[in-house]
C-alpha cells in the first residue's frame, strides 16, 4: 500500500482584528492558526531574521550541537535549522501555548522532523542545561520586565563554555521624537503589507501591557547583568533589533 503523502499545515491570512478584540492579546487557538501570516507581516524581516541566525549557528560547524528555542510558537526556527544542516543536531522547542505546540508538531510532522522536540511548558520554569546555543524571537518582551533577570541568569547559566545567546526584540528609544518616528515608519510597514488603521489601532489595544519593549541598552545590560561578556546587536530595522549574546 503506498502511504499517502504529508500535507503541511495551512496557513490562514491573519485578519483577527478586523473585529473589535474581546480581549487582551493571547496565543491561542486563533492566533496560532494564522501566527506564520501574521509575524511575516507585523514583523520586519523576519526571515531574513531566521537566515541570519540559522546561519550563525551552522558558522558553529559543531556536531550534535544542542539547540533550545525559548518561546518557538510554529517551530519555524527549528525547522530552517534542521533542513540548512548536514550535521546531526539536537533541537528542542519549548512554548506555553497547547495551540502553538500543537501547530509545531503538526508542521514537523508534515516536513518529517519528528525528531525535533516539542515541549508545552512555561519557560520561566523550565530546567536549561548543557545547551550550546539558547534562541527566543520576540519572547523576552512578553515576560514581566521584573521577571527577566532571572531568566536570562538561568539561560546564561544554561549555556555551555562558548554558547550563545540569540534573541529579537521590539524596542524603544529613550529620545521621544526617535521613538515616535521609529513607530510610524513601523506602521506604515504595516499597511504595505495590508493592515488597515483599524486593525493597526486595534492590536496596538490588544498588545498594550502585554508587550513591553526595553531600550537597546536596557537588553544588553540585561545580558551582560546575567554573566554574558559579550552583547552586540546583529541586526536592526527601526524599531526591531536582534542580539547575540555570548558566554565565554
Amino acid at each position: 500500500m503506498t502511504p499517502r503523502p504529508r500535507r503541511r499545515p495551512v496557513d490562514k491570512k491573519d485578519r483577527i482584528f478586523q473585529a473589535p478584540p474581546a480581549k487582551k492579546f493571547e496565543f491561542d487557538e486563533t492566533v496560532a492558526a494564522v501566527f506564520d501570516d501574521m509575524i511575516d507581516r507585523s514583523v520586519p524581516y523576519y526571515r531574513e531574521v531566521l537566515e541570519l541566525i540559522v546561519g550563525l549557528i551552522l558558522a558553529r560547524g559543531q556536531e550534535e550541537l544542542r539547540v533550545l528555542d525559548l518561546g518557538t510558537s510554529t517551530a519555524r526556527l527549528l525547522l530552517e535549522l534542521r533542513n540548512a544542516s548536514e550535521l546531526p543536531l539536537r533541537l528542542r522547542g519549548i512554548d506555553n501555548s497547547p495551540a502553538m505546540i500543537e501547530r509545531a508538531r503538526k508542521k514537523c510532522a508534515a516536513f518529517g522532523a519528528e525528531e525535533i522536540e516539542l515541549i508545552e511548558g512555561d519557560l520561566r520554569e523550565f530546567p536549561i542545561e548543557g545547551e550550546d546555543v539558547v534562541v527566543a524571537n520576540y519572547t523576552l518582551q512578553f515576560i514581566r520586565p521584573l521577571e527577566r533577570p532571572a531568566l536570562v541568569r538561568r539561560i546564561y547559566e544554561g549555556l555551555n563554555e562558548g554558547g550563545e545567546f540569540y534573541f529579537s526584540e521590539k524596542v524603544v528609544f529613550e529620545d521621544r521624537h526617535l521613538d515616535k518616528a521609529m513607530i510610524d515608519i513601523y506602521y506604515g510597514y504595516k499597511r504595505r503589507q495590508g493592515y488597515s488603521e483599524y486593525e493597526i489601532a486595534a492590536k496596538r489595544e490588544a498588545l498594550e501591557n502585554v508587550l513591553i519593549p526595553f531600550t537597546i541598552e536596557e537588553n544588553i545590560r540585561l545580558c551582560k547583568e546575567a554573566g554574558f561578556s559579550r552583547v552586540d546587536t546583529i541586526f536592526q530595522w527601526a524599531n526591531f533589533v536582534t542580539f547575540r549574546a555570548k558566554k565565554v
